[in-house]
């Protein structure tokens, strides 16, 4: 007589299925079936941690997923099917290297606000050099229009100005008053896209604006220190009712770039990447070599001196990541 199969080894040969990840629950993660639109709870298999992925999250929002049955109440997605692109930072804990915040993107968003609290232009260029880098189109929605004064609304447009001539869309928008929410409704319309930001800039707000039954958390922003409180705890993908998605990150502190070589941080910056090609020499770092043409164009005002700072902390981080990296022991 033939040997009954165990319920365990029957469910083990179900053909995988695949997914779309919509949710990070920390230990877990949603996953919307391709065959069935159903949304299950999964947990990644233990072999991605030690593949040598070094990141503190090796399945992000964003993913395609293969996943598999292994017994009647747990899921296991089994592997990552290629990504188109990603947008990637360096992990604040030090033990790992990076954290993938989004993928296959047909866009990031990055939220900033000018007042309570003040987003660095440092931050802003750290997070558009990254998107140039892992070519994903990247656009500014500067919110919380309502709140300015006139000296407020004057560096808003400054600021809108200066990354509108680099290229990048610009808005201007108020969650709470729906100034510029067309405009933003058109943007994000049929695309996937990443919607980041400091904590407390709005961001929260405005998608709930744009898919009020997302009726995301959001949060006040701390009286001593004019900055703001986590309010999104996990990534998740919102579905936008006029189509597309948006995918909401919790609120950045810092954006440390990873995986940029010395050599590449000029491209990242296309108005010093194209004067650049003008320097005497090819390898030009543009902090001070013969024939630079990079820093004249600082000094007369066609390279804005937030910009030509932001491109010298970069280099300075990957100079010293590329040391570090000399000297580091092979696994």
């Amino acid at each position: 007589m033939a040997k009954k199969k165990s319920a365990k080894s029957s469910l083990e040969h179900i053909a995988p299925e695949q997914g779309l990840v919509v949710k990070n629950l920390g230990s877990a993660y949603l996953v919307r079936l391709d065959s069935t639109g159903e949304t299950v709870s999964c947990r990644a298999k233990g072999s991605f941690r030690i593949q040598g992925i070094r990141t503190t999250n090796p399945v992000a929002v964003g993913d395609r997923v293969e996943i598999s049955l292994r017994d009647a109440d747990t899921q296991y997605i089994t592997s990552i099917l290629p990504r188109r692109n990603y947008i990637i930072r360096r992990a604040s804990n030090l033990s790992k290297e990076s954290h993938i915040l989004a993928s296959n993107l047909d866009q990031a968003i990055l939220v900033v606000s000018i007042v309570d609290p003040a987003t660095p232009t440092t931050f802003i260029d750290r997070f558009l050099a990254t998107a140039e880098a892992y070519n994903v189109e990247a656009s500014i929605v500067i919110n919380k229009a309502d709140l300015w004064d006139a000296d407020d609304t004057e560096l808003a447009e400054a600021v809108a100005s200066l990354y509108r001539s680099l290229g990048y869309k610009v808005l201007i928008v108020s969650a709470r008053k729906g100034r510029g929410i067309d405009n933003l409704i058109e943007l994000t319309r049929d695309r996937v896209s990443l919607m980041a930001g400091n904590s407390g800039v709005g961001k929260s707000s405005l998608i709930n604006v744009l898919a009020p039954e997302a009726d995301l958390r959001t949060g006040e922003i701390s009286d001593q220190h004019h900055t703001g409180m986590h309010t999104t705890t996990f990534s998740e993908m919102v579905d936008l009712p006029y189509g597309g998605e948006l995918i909401d990150v919790p609120g950045v502190k810092g954006f440390g770039v990873i995986d940029f070589a010395p050599e590449e941080v000029s491209h990242f910056f296309p108005e010093i990447f194209r004067i650049g090609r003008e320097c005497k020499y090819g390898d030009c770092r543009h902090t001070g070599e013969p024939g630079c043409a990079v820093i004249p164009a600082v000094e007369e005002a066609r390279i804005a001196q937030s910009r030509y700072a932001s491109y010298l902390s970069i280099l300075e981080e990957t100079e010293e990541a590329a040391g570090a990296d000399k000297y580091r022991k092979p696994f």
